[in-house]
């Protein structure tokens, strides 16, 4: 294992253990509202604490942006960290959330690290080694059929801005398909595409410390990663869309027609 992954595998886990630790006391626990819909608890920012000590100790000049305290400044390497992704599962005791970790060097994913502490689950990859799920590889599903298959999605529910559009996706896909599930955690969502427990995923409004570490998973795992736009501007836009190759290309010719011309500017396909 990469050095530096196995520091990220650490730190996820020391991460994991804090989150799991505090299950027993969630009424206790001291909560904020970043937003109308958005918690954050004093677990996100323990949990987020731990991570970066844990990095720091090994790799002080690095850099971090992470969801809870922002951009730390460094070299270029860059640790793109979500402590607990999934607040709101988490703090109805719904056992779907996770720890997500990524590494960027110079702008490229290199590493990336999901850890799900209620199931124990590691999901791993490295750029151009592949990805792993408790150290077994993983691919992502060989389902060629849409009306067979299985997608993951997340609401827009931060704001309403995007709802109309994000609505006008759902209903083909949903009638497209055999089943949709929303679950609301992206980080755990990408890892299923990358094992094939989805078949795709497609989300509005992501943030980068959402979606890095599942990007390469699912790259890794050999899937298809874009924006709503056939482009790679993902991680700028928050915008995904993703799958096996032939997944995707159903995904996309199935949802094209009603891609709002907002959501295509956002990904830079429209000037």
């Amino acid at each position: 294992m990469h050095p530096m992954l196995n520091i990220a595998v650490r730190a996820a886990r020391n991460a994991g253990d804090i989150i799991q630790r505090a299950t027993d006391n969630i009424g206790q626990l001291h909560i904020n509202r970043k937003g109308q819909y958005d918690f954050v608890s004093e677990i996100d920012f323990k949990a987020e604490q731990e991570i970066i000590k844990t990095i720091r100790q090994a790799y002080p000049d690095h850099a971090f942006l992470a969801e809870e305290s922002g951009e730390h400044q460094g070299n270029d390497y860059v640790w793109v960290i979500d402590p607990l992704d999934g607040t709101t599962n988490f703090l109805h005791g719904f056992p779907q959330y996770a720890v997500s970790i990524a590494l960027k060097v110079k702008g490229k994913l290199e590493i990336g690290v999901i850890y799900d502490p209620t199931r124990n689950d590691l999901y791993t990859a490295e750029r151009g080694s592949g990805a792993m799920l408790n150290n077994r590889r993983i691919r992502v599903s060989n389902q060629t059929k849409l009306d067979s298959a299985l997608l993951g999605t997340g609401f827009p529910f931060k704001s309403d801005e995007y709802l109309d559009a994000y609505l006008a996706l759902f209903k083909p896909l949903c009638i497209a398909t055999s089943g949709i599930r929303r679950a609301g955690a992206a980080a755990l969502d990408l890892a299923y595409v990358a094992c094939g427990r989805l078949d795709g995923f497609w989300e509005i409004g992501l943030k980068e410390w959402d979606m890095a570490a599942g990007i390469l998973l699912i790259k890794e795992a050999g899937g298809v990663v874009t924006d709503f736009s056939f482009n790679d501007s993902y991680l700028e836009s928050g915008n995904v869309l993703t799958g096996s190759p032939k997944m995707h290309q159903l995904m996309y010719k199935t949802i094209e027609p009603y891609i709002d011309e907002k959501i295509k500017r956002q990904s830079g396909g429209v000037t």
